[in-house]
């Protein structure tokens, strides 16, 4: 046997343990794509998630953003009520012990009223 032939037959050695590995990691390939058990299967229902909790981030935010409109315009409501009711006081005030205020005027007219219904 020459030293070419020996190489010649490491070669043919070396060529099927690649060719027997090749076959092993192609195996593993498809198992590992597989869409019902591998990780493609996995992939897959983790982009679901991510599309699902992408649209309930969506409604979190439009729900957040009208609870923001809808808090605002109750402070503003609120202020203004505020403002009426220290205006109210001011009027009681400067009008003084003897004169009726606001409040029992609006009483009276309501007492009025009412009789005539």
């Amino acid at each position: 046997m020459t030293v070419e032939m020996m190489l010649q037959a490491a070669l043919v050695a070396a060529s099927l343990g690649l060719a027997c590995f090749c076959l092993v990691l192609a195996r593993r390939l498809r198992r590992l794509n597989d869409l019902e058990t591998g990780l493609g299967g996995a992939i897959a229902v983790m982009a679901a998630e991510v599309d699902r909790l992408e649209q309930a981030i969506q409604t979190a935010r439009v729900e957040a953003t009208e609870a923001g409109e809808s808090l605002s315009q109750e402070i503003a409501r609120a202020r203004k009520e505020r403002a009426l009711w220290e205006l109210r006081q001011r009027i009681d005030e400067a009008a003084g012990p003897d004169q009726p205020t606001v409040q029992s005027m609006r009483r009276l007219r309501k007492r009025v009223g009412g009789q005539d219904a």
